[in-house]
Parts: C-alpha cells; structure tokens; sequence
C-alpha cells in the first residue's frame, strides 16, 4: 500500500510534464546536472529557471539532473543555466557567483565541483549578477564586440607599451587589462565564447597581474607571451569589428619563437622595441 503514493506521485510528475509540454510552443527538452541539496534548493533551482510558457524546469533532488523543457525559438538551454547560476546554483557550463552561493542557506551550501576564493573571484569561470537586462533583441555580432571590446583593447595598448619599452606604462596598461578582465560579464557571452573564457580567464588574470607588478620590460615580455597564446584563443571566437593580425618572431622566447596579436599588419615587435622592430611576419589574419 505504501508504494500507491509514490505511484500517484510519479503518474502526477508526468502529466505535468506533458502538460508543460504542452503549453510551451516549439518545445525542447534537455537534461543537464545542477548542483544542490534538498527541496529549497529545488525550489529555488525550478524558480530561477522558468519562465512562464517560455521555460521550465524540473530537477531531481537525488539525481541532481535537471529536465530543461522551453521554447527553442525564444530561449536556450544556456540562457535557464545562466539564471540559475546567478541565483547560487552550479552546474557544469555555469559556475554561481560566490558571494551569492554563501549567502544561500547552510542546508542549501552543497559541495563546490569547483572552489572560488574571494580574492580570485573576479578572475574565476564565474556568473556576473549584474546587468541581467533582456539583451535578445540586440545584434548578435554587435552584442559580442561590446561583451569583450575592453578586454581586447587593453590587450593592444599593452602592446603597444611594450613596443615602446616602457615598463612603467606596460605596468598601467596591465592593471587597466586586468580591471577589464574583471568586469566581463559572463552573462553576455555565447557559448562558444563561454567555454573559451572559461578555460583561458585564470591564466589571462595571472599574467596580466604580473606584468602589472612589474616595471621590468624583460619579465613583462616573458608574461606577454602566454598571455597573448590565450587572447588568440578568445579572440577566435569572437567576432571583430575590423580584422586582427596574429604575427609571429622566430627570435622572441630565447629562439623558441612568440606570437602577439595586432590590429596593424604592419610589424611592430612588442619582444625587442627599437632593438629589432620589425621583425616577424603575420602569419594569419583573423576577421
């Protein structure tokens, strides 16, 4: 007898589902992992997520696997993980803000998958809380630009300190990189540009940190090498509003070669300034 209520249970859940279905036009199921403990959580999960005959969500407290069901013309499976990020939920694309996971309930604090410190927060695969704006109706190509266009033009004025040897200035423009760094609003992102991002922010963070804490041009440049490895990687999946030059000089790196990115396809050689200026070549133009 006491296995009827979990029958009724389990034939209730379906019928929402279909009748969720239903309701929602052009529907699309997905199941993806988020991460949680109880039913507040639950309740919380489901909340952020939906969204009335557009979006809705049905996660599992046992499995922690959420059933995404929305409107596939109006909204994505990334758009419900973002909004349930930002209201302290991991899941594998989308790591909550910090400050909001600790303000959660402690019987809600579930088991980090990846552990942000205050500190480092900024520079993490994390979710902005801010600016959650209804950005749909804006261009794609030109909402990308803006997402990353800061990122991208203290790179090249970094550059540009470093052609000139100038330590002190290189050290400003870095401080400036890693304040846009910051600032990134993960939101914003596509997804192609998300799981980018998320692999190459940390290292982006930590280079631009020791450049800017430094006014030695020689230490700035062996940082400038990595980090230009992993702009390249982002700004590949970004689009660009005029064509960017990826150039290369085969005596940078004691002879093992470096890359740098330019929005000039002239060469300009940030490694050794007025030393060798010019040498390099572009190896590849990126539009």
């Amino acid at each position: 007898m006491k296995s009827i209520p979990k029958i009724l249970i389990t034939i209730f859940i379906l019928l929402s589902v279909v009748a969720c279905k239903a309701q929602i036009k052009n529907a699309l199921s997905e199941t993806v992992k988020i991460y949680g403990n109880c039913e507040m959580c639950e309740a919380t999960i489901e909340k952020a997520g939906n969204v009335k005959k557009i979006a809705e969500v049905d996660w599992n407290e046992e499995t922690k696997m959420a059933t995404l069901t929305f409107d596939s013309k109006k909204t994505n499976r990334d758009e419900i993980l973002k909004r349930i990020a930002l209201a302290g939920y991991d899941s594998d694309s989308y790591l909550a803000p910090l400050d909001t996971y600790s303000q959660l309930p402690s019987c809600c604090q579930y088991e980090r998958k990846v552990k942000l410190t205050e500190n480092k927060e900024s520079v993490a695969a994390t979710v902005s809380k801010t600016d959650m704006h209804d950005h749909s109706d804006m261009p794609a190509q030109k909402q990308e630009i803006q997402t990353l266009k800061a990122v991208f033009d203290n790179y090249f004025a970094l550059k540009d300190a470093l052609i000139k040897t100038d330590g002190g200035l290189a050290s400003n423009k870095a401080g400036e990189l890693l304040s846009a760094i910051s600032a990134v609003k993960m939101e914003k992102l596509t997804a192609e540009e998300h799981t980018v991002w998320m692999k190459v922010v940390k290292d982006l963070g930590l280079d631009a940190e020791h450049i800017a804490d430094t006014k030695d041009p020689s230490h700035q440049r062996e940082h400038f090498i990595p980090l230009s490895k992993n702009m390249y990687q982002l700004i590949k999946v970004s689009k660009q509003a005029s064509p960017v030059y990826y150039q290369f000089c085969p005596m940078a790196n004691d002879g093992k070669g470096a890359n740098w990115l330019s929005k000039e396809n002239s060469v300009k050689n940030p490694y050794y300034g007025s030393m060798m200026l010019t040498c390099g070549s572009t190896i590849e133009t990126i539009k």
